[in-house]
Order: structure tokens, then C-alpha cells, then sequence
């Protein structure tokens, strides 16, 4: 389980107020197909909310710890029915280059003075 600061705990605490539950957990509870999907989407976002159905006020921080634990990830938050998650993403993701495509005009004015731009002629050899 990964430990914050409370000035990282903060930042990511206000970074995830306007996030939408990701993950639910239901009457089934906590089951290798959730934890899963719990990872999947911590791999893919860093910064989640799981959104808890029927579970009890005291369960709720242990349900907590528990996916803290099994799945190396920071317990941010346990408010209500909510449970905020977050874990670094790997680093080949965050070095890994963006495709570059040429951008599209943004407007038709845009869209009609590039169709009359010479285009540049290429010999092939």
C-alpha cells in the first residue's frame, strides 16, 4: 500500500471531485472479477472512484484497506458510499510519444483556405 502526504492526499482529492464512479460493488462484495477491474481501470486512469452499494458503514474502511493492500494502491478517500483510489501509472505509459497527426481546421473559413493551399509535389525515384 502505497502512503500520501496530506498535501498529495489533497491535490488528488480535489483532482478526483469531478471524476464518476468507475468501478461499483455490490451485494456480491469484493471478487477477483472487481478486483480486476478495479486494476484495470488504475492502470488506465491513475486517479478512480468506486461507488459502494448495500455495504455497511464499518465495512467500508476495511473494503478499503483491502484493495489498498492486494492492489499496491493509495487509499485518497472514503467519503459515503464512495471510495477515491489512486496508484502511478507505469513509466513506459507516461514516456510513451503521442501519435502525431496533422490537425483538421477548425472552422469552415479554415476548412475552405486549406483545400486552396498549393499542395507540395513529390518526385518518387
Amino acid at each position: 500500500m502505497i502512503e500520501l502526504t496530506s498535501e498529495q492526499r489533497r491535490t488528488l482529492r480535489a483532482a478526483a471531485h469531478h471524476l464518476h464512479p468507475v468501478v461499483s460493488i455490490a451485494s456480491n462484495g469484493l471478487t477477483e472479477s472487481v478486483l480486476k477491474e478495479i486494476d484495470r481501470c488504475l492502470s488506465a486512469h491513475a486517479l478512480i472512484k468506486v461507488k459502494l452499494h448495500g455495504v455497511e458503514r464499518d465495512e467500508r474502511a476495511t473494503l478499503l484497506h483491502e484493495i489498498s493492500k492486494e492492489l499496491d494502491c493509495a487509499p485518497v478517500q472514503h467519503i459515503g458510499g464512495i471510495l477515491v483510489l489512486w496508484r502511478e501509472k507505469p513509466e513506459e505509459e507516461k514516456t510513451a510519444p503521442a501519435a502525431k497527426r496533422k490537425p483538421q481546421p477548425r472552422t469552415k473559413k479554415q476548412a475552405a483556405a486549406a483545400l486552396e493551399r498549393p499542395r507540395r509535389k513529390t518526385t518518387r525515384i
